[in-house]
């Protein structure tokens, strides 16, 4: 028996909508990730399989490392033909939104969103979802948006229509946005989910070779520099830092992806509670922020409190407009502010207690 996080009336407007309508477009994040690209995909492979015209359209390109993936080939990319994408958008019956909580996070694919007249359908594990959607699931205390994807299929009375390849996806997913099941999957129903998608023929250790095995020796040899030479420890916050400029990542042929992963390494080390990353982007302009902590230290709080930025409370990220330095000195700031908070879950931080 499957324990589904949707009631039958949770979906039934979405049920609805497949009724009639013929042409859906997937919509996801900038930057997609493992999660992002595995519930698009899974979903899209759903729709097509109930014969609707389903189209995955992402703004710019996921990483390398998820090419293997099913379907992955004929994903939509936005910065590759902008006018493609917009009429697709357009001409769409329904857009399902997937692993993001407000339309900022589709990038210049936002202004064809909002022009659109297709209804409009949010499926996200992130907090406080927008209000530019007809229907919205959110769900932020689910693993990911993968898991997500499982449990709608399932309410629509879909199971057995979850096919390897869909079912390949969805675990990409999960296993990626928990770490390998690692963090933020202390759940009973996700390890009751991923044993129904066992019973569908997934291959775990496979899906777990393909991602993390599937590195360039740049990238090795990058991740032994960052471990060298770039993690600074302070041991009085119980908080580390790595930082990468674009002189660095160009000095080891940086490819898109190659440093996913580096932000949970700190978290190895015996007395380190959170962990930040920090990386120039040459094409945003801006610095990409990551933040992941353990137990009940609130690495989104700290990502809100002085990035504007948000997400989970082991996992969240935002972007920074200025120089690296200034990245920094705000971090440590923070650090130190935050030193003096007497919240319990802030306190952790400081006295591992």
């Amino acid at each position: 028996m499957i324990e589904n996080m949707f009631l039958s009336s949770d979906v039934a407007e979405f049920r609805q909508w497949m009724s009639w309508a013929d042409r859906f477009v997937i919509l996801t994040h900038i930057n997609p990730d493992g999660d992002a690209a595995g519930s698009s995909l899974a979903l899209c492979q759903y729709l097509k399989n109930k014969g609707k015209d389903a189209v995955v359209i992402v703004p710019d390109a996921s990483p390398a490392f998820l090419s293997w993936l099913p379907g992955f080939d004929d994903i939509k990319v936005y910065a590759n033909d902008p006018q493609k994408a917009e009429d697709l958008v357009y001409k769409a019956d329904v857009l399902c939104c997937l692993d993001f909580n407000v339309v900022g996070r589709i990038g210049k694919v936002a202004a064809s969103f909002l022009y659109s007249n297709a209804k409009k359908f949010l499926l996200d594990h992130h907090p406080y979802p927008g209000a530019n959607f007809d229907i919205t699931l959110s769900h932020p205390e689910a693993s990911s948006t993968s898991e997500m994807v499982f449990h709608l299929i399932c309410a629509m009375g879909g199971f057995n229509d979850i096919t390897l390849e869909i079912a390949t996806c969805i675990y990409t997913g999960i296993m990626t946005d928990t770490g390998g099941l690692s963090y933020n999957s202390n759940n009973s129903t996700l390890f009751l989910a991923i044993a129904h998608l066992l019973e569908k023929g997934i291959d775990k250790d496979e899906i777990y070779r393909k991602v993390y095995y599937n590195y360039s020796e740049s990238r090795l040899r990058l991740q032994g520099y960052v471990l060298n030479e770039k993690m600074k420890v302070f041991p009085q916050f119980s908080t580390s830092l790595i930082t990468l400029s674009n002189k660095e990542l160009k000095r080891f042929s940086y490819r898109k992806g190659d440093t996913e992963g580096f932000v949970n390494m700190p978290l190895q080390i015996n007395g380190v509670s959170m962990s930040a990353f920090f990386r120039e982007d040459i094409e945003s302009g801006v610095i990409k922020l990551s933040f992941r902590s353990v137990g009940s230290v609130p690495c989104n709080r700290f990502a809100t409190d002085f990035f504007n930025g948000g997400g989970h409370q082991n996992a969240a990220g935002g972007e920074f407009r200025g120089t690296m330095d200034e990245a920094v000195e705000r971090f440590m700031k923070g650090l130190e502010e935050w030193s003096k908070s007497t919240e319990d879950c802030i306190r952790q931080l400081f006295t591992g207690k």
